[in-house]
């Protein structure tokens, strides 16, 4: 018995002992990593993101400090809303940097809050992931050290979407977007693949107000036009505005197809699925797309109690690769987490055959081409899409021959 108990003892002890020399060996800025989730809380973007976001975070977090016992109690969440404002997207990431001490930025919806926060990223010398905000700039004009790019992009929308559309036979197209950094590059690049593809664009695009509620000047203007395609670049509650006068308007009986730029889960839920059957979109993920996602998907709708959007997926699996980088790096530093990422190849329930390209910091990963499903076609509640076509990573997003960056 003796020796047994002895034997025990130790047994705990070098196992303390190996946990005390893997904690030493990690250099942890007031030993703690702190994950700093820049979101929309309380704006048209807080369903598909907000305290989803947060918690998704928070998710990555836990399993994190379960997979790694060095970091146990080590790493932390903290939420900011950023308000959809590129002003206040700057002056609550250096609060979140200097005062709260968080060693990452992620999430940040809105694409000129994104590069408002990116900057400050910059200049503070943390890591950026960017998850919801759209814009190519991110990876181009704007580019820098700290700031990678996670999920999705404009480029890949139009090279998805656009491409798609035009191809079936939808090869007119009259557009409208919101007026601010992200609608005014989805248009561009929009606009730019279906030319590509042959199309024609009847009309210059219109700007609207951001955000907006009252579309029905554009879709009189779409009937006067006749295009075979009304493409709306907006997203969250203005694109869900847009799709209800559309139907309103009767527009699809009168031969005009519904080309979405930017569809979110959240934006199907809102209306009924059959507001939107038959629009093709591209997606980076959706929660039923194969079993890895769906046992994720039931894990995170267990914790929060609803089905979780791909933006929401990708929080967590870009903070879960920020995460394994700093174990990586042994270092919650940023010059040594960027060196951790950059180049890094990685498949998870999220992004499938992904590479962090170095010399922009795009991830690259498959995208996905989809249909909306009637409702009566779903089999079950959430049930939305139907996969068209699997974008390989590798053409999903922009040639680096066509990058504009230069870090």
């Amino acid at each position: 018995m003796q020796k047994k108990t002895f034997t025990a003892l130790v047994s705990t002890a070098a196992l303390a002992a190996v946990t005390v020399a893997l904690a030493q060996s990690v250099k942890l800025s007031d030993n703690v990593v702190r994950i700093g989730v820049l979101t929309d809380l309380s704006g048209v973007y807080s369903e598909l993101s907000g305290q989803g976001s947060v918690k998704a975070a928070q998710m990555a977090a836990a399993d994190f400090m379960a997979q790694n016992p060095s970091f146990r109690g080590k790493v932390q969440v903290v939420g900011v809303d950023h308000q959809n404002k590129a002003d206040v997207a700057s002056n609550k990431a250096a609060e979140m940097i200097d005062r709260q001490k968080v060693d990452m930025l992620v999430d940040m919806p809105t694409s000129s809050a994104a590069l408002a926060a990116s900057e400050v990223a910059r200049q503070k010398k943390i890591p950026a992931l960017v998850v919801t905000g759209g814009t190519t700039a991110l990876t181009n004009e704007k580019c820098n050290k700290y700031t990678f790019h996670y999920a999705y992009d404009n480029y890949m929308l139009a090279n998805g979407t656009g491409t798609a559309v035009t191809k079936r036979g939808g090869n007119s197209w009259y557009i409208i977007y919101p007026n601010y950094a992200f609608g005014q590059d989805l248009n561009k690049q929009m606009t730019a693949a279906i030319t590509e593809n042959k199309g024609r664009i009847v009309a210059p695009s219109d700007a609207t107000p951001f955000p907006n509620t009252d579309f029905s000047s554009y879709l009189l203007k779409a009937q006067g036009l006749k295009p075979k395609v009304f493409g709306t670049m907006q997203a969250g509650a203005d694109l869900v505005n847009v799709v209800k006068q559309y139907n309103e308007f009767g527009l699809r009986q009168q031969g005009i197809g519904l080309g979405i730029g930017l569809l979110f889960e959240t934006d199907v839920a809102a209306l009924g699925q059959d507001a939107f059957a038959g629009a093709l979109a591209t997606v980076p993920w959706y929660w039923n797309v194969d079993q890895r996602a769906r046992d994720w998907a039931a894990k995170f709708e267990k914790a929060f109690g609803k089905k979780p959007t791909w933006a929401q997926a990708g929080v967590y699996s870009a903070t879960m690769t920020y995460l394994n980088a700093v174990a990586r790096a042994k270092s919650d530093g940023g010059d040594a987490v960027v060196k951790a990422l950059e180049g890094f190849r990685f498949s998870d329930f999220f992004a499938r055959n992904a590479y962090i390209r170095p010399q922009d910091h795009r991830v690259l990963l498959d995208a996905y081409t989809v249909q909306v499903k009637p409702k009566a076609q779903a089999r079950e509640n959430g049930d939305i899409f139907t996969k068209i076509a699997t974008i390989p990573a590798a053409r999903a997003f922009m040639p680096l021959s066509e990058s504009k960056c230069k870090m």
